[in-house]
C-alpha cells in the first residue's frame, strides 16, 4: 500500500496548473518502478487537499456568477478523487510503457464508511478552501451565523434536525481562524474511517497483478443506512484511510510518502534526529511528547501506528528514497 502526500501533485510555489501536476504526478510514479522491481503487488491512494480547496472555490464563483446550485463536499471529494486517479492512471501507464513493465493499472472511485455518532462531527477541525480576510460567517443557504454556537449536533452529525429520513444536511458552514494568522478557513468534520467499501475487490486485482489507485483523498464519506450510503460533510484523513486498507488487505508494507527522507524527532531544534526504526511504542511515546506537528507529521505517525499494530510494517518516507530497500523511518509491529 502506497499514500502519496500532497507534494506527488502540487510543489511549493506552483499554481497547480494541469501540466505541473501531471509533471509532478510521474516524477512520484517513476519512483514505484523500485518497488515493482522488487516484485511488489503495489495499492495507491493519495491526497485532495488542494485540489478540493480550489473545487470550492471554482464553485463558489459559478454560485456568484452564474447562480449554479453549489455541491456538497462528498460530491467535490468524488470529483477530485476521479480527477487526481485519472492523472495517476495516466502518468503511470507511461511510466510502466518507458520501463518496459506489463501492469495493468485500475482506477477505483471509493467511498468510505464512518459512524454517524464519531466524536469528529461536534468538533470539526479540518479546515478546506480558501482563506478569508475575516470571518465570512454565511451558511451556504444565505442566513448569517457569525458564531459556532449555531454548529449544533443534530446538524454536526451532518443530518437535518427532526427529519426522519435524516436527509443529509449541507446548509450550514463553520469558520475557524487560522493558528498562523493568515485568515479565517471554512471547517469541517475528520472521523475515523471504519470500512473502505470494495476492498475485498481491491485486493483481488492486486494479487491478481493489477495497480489499483483508490480511497483518494481519504475516500468519499458516508454513513451507512438502512436504504443505503448517504454522504456527509466531512473529509477523512488519507493516510487513516489508507492503513485501514493496507490493513483490511493483509499488505506487507505500508509506504507513506511525504516531503522528508525520514521522521525526525526535534525536528528543525537542537537535538534534531532522524528516526531509522522504531517500536509502536516508541512511536506512541514520542506522539505523546508532542514531537510530530498536527496536521503534518502527526496524522503520519499515527496510520503508522494502526498498520503496525495489525502485524505490517510502515515506512514513512520521501519517494525519491524508495531505490532503497532501508530507506525512511519503520514503524515495526
Amino acid at each position: 500500500m502506497v499514500a502519496f502526500g500532497g507534494n506527488a501533485l502540487l510543489r511549493a510555489g506552483e499554481k497547480g496548473t494541469f501540466e505541473e501536476q501531471m509533471r509532478n504526478v510521474e516524477t512520484t510514479c517513476a519512483q514505484l518502478v523500485h518497488l515493482l522491481r522488487r516484485g511488489y503487488g503495489i495499492v495507491i491512494a493519495h491526497g485532495n487537499g488542494p485540489q478540493v480547496g480550489n473545487g470550492l472555490l471554482r464553485q463558489e464563483a459559478g454560485k456568484q456568477v452564474y447562480g449554479l446550485e453549489a455541491m456538497p463536499m462528498d460530491f467535490c471529494g468524488a470529483e477530485t478523487q476521479g480527477s487526481i486517479a485519472y492523472m495517476i492512471e495516466t502518468a503511470l501507464e507511461r511510466v510502466l510503457r518507458r520501463e518496459g513493465i506489463d501492469r495493468p493499472v485500475v482506477s477505483l472511485v471509493t467511498r468510505v464508511e464512518v459512524a454517524p455518532d464519531d466524536p469528529g462531527f461536534r468538533n470539526p477541525t479540518k479546515p478546506v478552501g480558501p482563506y478569508y480576510p475575516s470571518n465570512p460567517g454565511v451558511c451556504m443557504g444565505g442566513e448569517n451565523f457569525t458564531t459556532q454556537s449555531h454548529f449544533t449536533r443534530e446538524n454536526a452529525l451532518g443530518w437535518q434536525k427532526n427529519d426522519h429520513l435524516r436527509t443529509p444536511w449541507t446548509g450550514i458552514a463553520v469558520y475557524k481562524e487560522d493558528p498562523a494568522g493568515r485568515g479565517w478557513r471554512k471547517v469541517v468534520a475528520s472521523p475515523v474511517p471504519v470500512r473502505i467499501e470494495n476492498i475485498d475487490l481491491v485486493e483481488r486485482l492486486a494479487r491478481e497483478g493489477y495497480i489499483v489507485i483508490t480511497a483518494g483523498g481519504g475516500g468519499i464519506p458516508v454513513v451507512r443506512e438502512e436504504d443505503g450510503c448517504r454522504g456527509v460533510e466531512a473529509v477523512i484523513d488519507k493516510d487513516l484511510a489508507s492503513a485501514l486498507a493496507a490493513t483490511s488487505m493483509k499488505a506487507d508494507e505500508f509506504y507513506i510518502l511525504t516531503d522528508v527522507p525520514k521522521v525526525y524527532v526535534n525536528f528543525r531544534k537542537p537535538g534534531e534526529k532522524a528516526l531509522d526504526a522504531v517500536s509502536v511504542a516508541e512511536a506512541r511515546r514520542y506522539l505523546a511528547e508532542g514531537q510530530f506537528a498536527e496536521g503534518s507529521m502527526a496524522p503520519k505517525v499515527r496510520a503508522g501506528i494502526s498498520f503496525a499494530e495489525s502485524g505490517g510494517e510502515c515506512v514513512i518516507t520521501e519517494a525519491s528514497q524508495l531505490s532503497n530497500p532501508a530507506c525512511g523511518t519503520r514503524i515495526l509491529p
